[in-house]
Protein backbone atom coordinates (compact mmCIF):
# COMPACT_ATOMS: atom_id res chain seq x y z
CA UNK A 1 0.00 0.00 0.00
CA UNK A 2 1.28 3.59 -1.24
CA UNK A 3 0.56 6.16 1.29
CA UNK A 4 0.67 9.49 0.22
CA UNK A 5 1.39 11.44 3.55
CA UNK A 6 0.99 15.57 2.69
CA UNK A 7 1.67 18.58 4.62
CA UNK A 8 -0.44 21.02 3.15
CA UNK A 9 0.74 24.68 2.59
CA UNK A 10 3.23 26.75 0.99
CA UNK A 11 5.87 25.18 3.00
CA UNK A 12 4.41 21.77 3.03
CA UNK A 13 5.96 19.21 1.60
CA UNK A 14 4.61 15.28 0.07
CA UNK A 15 5.87 12.28 1.75
CA UNK A 16 5.70 8.80 -0.94
CA UNK A 17 5.32 6.09 1.78
CA UNK A 18 5.32 2.56 0.70
CA UNK A 19 4.95 -0.79 3.48
CA UNK A 20 7.02 1.22 6.05
CA UNK A 21 9.48 2.66 3.99
CA UNK A 22 9.91 6.25 3.00
CA UNK A 23 10.24 6.41 -1.07
CA UNK A 24 10.76 9.60 -1.79
CA UNK A 25 9.72 13.30 -0.14
CA UNK A 26 9.39 16.71 -2.06
CA UNK A 27 8.76 19.73 -0.94
CA UNK A 28 5.56 21.48 -1.73
CA UNK A 29 5.59 22.44 -5.47
CA UNK A 30 5.28 26.41 -5.75
CA UNK A 31 5.04 29.24 -8.28
CA UNK A 32 5.10 33.15 -8.29
CA UNK A 33 1.71 35.04 -7.97
CA UNK A 34 1.40 38.28 -9.36
CA UNK A 35 2.92 41.39 -8.99
CA UNK A 36 4.39 41.17 -5.36
CA UNK A 37 6.11 37.65 -6.02
CA UNK A 38 3.87 36.18 -3.52
CA UNK A 39 4.10 31.89 -3.45
CA UNK A 40 1.15 29.81 -4.05
CA UNK A 41 1.18 25.96 -4.57
CA UNK A 42 1.26 24.69 -8.41
CA UNK A 43 -1.56 22.77 -8.75
CA UNK A 44 -0.40 21.10 -12.25
CA UNK A 45 3.47 20.70 -10.57
CA UNK A 46 1.42 18.82 -7.87
CA UNK A 47 -0.79 16.43 -10.44
CA UNK A 48 2.27 15.67 -11.91
CA UNK A 49 4.18 14.63 -8.84
CA UNK A 50 1.50 12.57 -7.75
CA UNK A 51 1.14 10.86 -11.00
CA UNK A 52 4.71 9.84 -11.21
CA UNK A 53 4.49 8.47 -7.54
CA UNK A 54 1.22 6.30 -8.24
CA UNK A 55 2.72 5.28 -11.33
CA UNK A 56 3.42 1.19 -10.49
CA UNK A 57 0.64 1.20 -8.02
CA UNK A 58 -3.02 0.31 -8.73
CA UNK A 59 -5.54 3.23 -7.61
CA UNK A 60 -6.44 1.01 -4.68
CA UNK A 61 -3.88 0.73 -3.23
CA UNK A 62 -2.88 4.31 -2.84
CA UNK A 63 -4.03 6.33 0.33
CA UNK A 64 -3.66 9.70 0.57
CA UNK A 65 -3.45 11.00 4.23
CA UNK A 66 -3.69 15.31 4.11
CA UNK A 67 -2.87 17.06 7.97
CA UNK A 68 -6.62 18.78 8.45
CA UNK A 69 -5.85 22.15 8.97
CA UNK A 70 -7.72 25.26 9.83
CA UNK A 71 -7.44 28.69 11.32
CA UNK A 72 -4.70 29.84 14.03
CA UNK A 73 -5.04 32.81 16.50
CA UNK A 74 -3.03 35.11 15.74
CA UNK A 75 -2.64 34.26 11.71
CA UNK A 76 -3.68 36.91 9.42
CA UNK A 77 -6.89 37.00 7.13
CA UNK A 78 -4.72 36.76 4.20
CA UNK A 79 -2.20 33.89 4.74
CA UNK A 80 -5.05 31.41 5.94
CA UNK A 81 -7.10 32.24 2.94
CA UNK A 82 -3.76 30.95 1.28
CA UNK A 83 -3.50 28.70 3.70
CA UNK A 84 -6.96 27.24 3.00
CA UNK A 85 -6.97 27.45 -0.82
CA UNK A 86 -4.05 25.11 -0.62
CA UNK A 87 -5.85 22.76 1.12
CA UNK A 88 -8.07 22.85 -1.36
CA UNK A 89 -6.20 22.58 -4.14
CA UNK A 90 -4.80 19.40 -2.83
CA UNK A 91 -8.70 18.25 -2.02
CA UNK A 92 -9.35 18.99 -5.89
CA UNK A 93 -6.45 16.92 -7.36
CA UNK A 94 -6.92 14.11 -5.11
CA UNK A 95 -10.58 13.70 -6.05
CA UNK A 96 -10.27 14.36 -9.71
CA UNK A 97 -7.36 11.56 -9.90
CA UNK A 98 -9.93 9.45 -7.55
CA UNK A 99 -7.67 8.67 -4.22
CA UNK A 100 -8.93 7.89 -1.27
CA UNK A 101 -8.31 10.63 1.07
CA UNK A 102 -7.92 10.50 4.68
CA UNK A 103 -7.63 13.78 7.11
CA UNK A 104 -5.81 13.59 10.23
CA UNK A 105 -5.53 16.57 12.57
CA UNK A 106 -2.40 17.43 14.33
CA UNK A 107 -3.43 17.05 17.79
CA UNK A 108 -3.77 13.22 16.91
CA UNK A 109 -0.64 12.29 14.44
CA UNK A 110 1.89 14.49 17.20
CA UNK A 111 0.04 12.73 20.16
CA UNK A 112 0.63 9.37 18.55
CA UNK A 113 4.68 10.40 18.54
CA UNK A 114 4.51 12.28 21.29
CA UNK A 115 5.62 15.98 19.87
CA UNK A 116 2.15 17.81 22.00
CA UNK A 117 3.45 20.73 22.63
CA UNK A 118 6.84 20.74 21.38
CA UNK A 119 8.95 22.64 19.26
CA UNK A 120 8.59 22.76 15.31
CA UNK A 121 11.84 21.29 15.18
CA UNK A 122 11.07 17.61 17.28
CA UNK A 123 9.57 16.38 14.42
CA UNK A 124 12.51 16.49 12.12
CA UNK A 125 13.99 14.84 15.15
CA UNK A 126 11.59 12.36 15.77
CA UNK A 127 11.40 11.54 11.89
CA UNK A 128 15.48 11.08 12.12
CA UNK A 129 15.29 8.74 14.85
CA UNK A 130 12.36 6.43 13.33
CA UNK A 131 14.27 6.85 9.86
CA UNK A 132 17.55 6.83 10.32
CA UNK A 133 18.67 6.01 6.78
CA UNK A 134 16.75 9.29 5.69
CA UNK A 135 18.44 11.60 7.93
CA UNK A 136 20.62 13.11 5.08
CA UNK A 137 17.49 14.61 3.50
CA UNK A 138 16.41 15.81 7.07
CA UNK A 139 19.40 17.82 7.70
CA UNK A 140 18.22 21.27 7.66
CA UNK A 141 16.21 22.79 10.35
CA UNK A 142 13.40 24.01 7.03
CA UNK A 143 13.03 20.30 6.53
CA UNK A 144 10.96 19.95 9.62
CA UNK A 145 7.72 20.20 6.72
CA UNK A 146 9.12 16.95 4.94
CA UNK A 147 9.56 15.39 9.19
CA UNK A 148 5.79 16.37 9.27
CA UNK A 149 4.76 14.64 5.92
CA UNK A 150 7.00 11.83 7.16
CA UNK A 151 5.50 11.28 10.13
CA UNK A 152 1.64 11.90 8.59
CA UNK A 153 2.43 9.37 6.16
CA UNK A 154 3.93 6.68 9.13
CA UNK A 155 1.16 7.39 11.69
CA UNK A 156 -1.54 6.15 9.07
CA UNK A 157 0.65 3.58 8.35
CA UNK A 158 1.28 2.21 11.86
CA UNK A 159 -2.54 3.03 12.92
CA UNK A 160 -5.12 2.61 9.71
CA UNK A 161 -5.89 -1.74 10.59
CA UNK A 162 -7.22 -0.66 13.82
CA UNK A 163 -8.28 3.39 12.95
CA UNK A 164 -11.84 4.81 12.35
CA UNK A 165 -11.14 6.31 9.19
Amino acid sequence: MLIIGIDPGISGSICFFDNGKILKVIEMPTMTDGKKNKKQVNGAQIFNEISNGIKNFEKKDVKVVIEQVSAMPGQGVTSMFNFGQSFGILKGICSAMQLSMYFVRPAKWKKYFNLINSEKDASRTRAIEIFPYFSSELSKKKDSNKADAILIASFFYETYKIADY
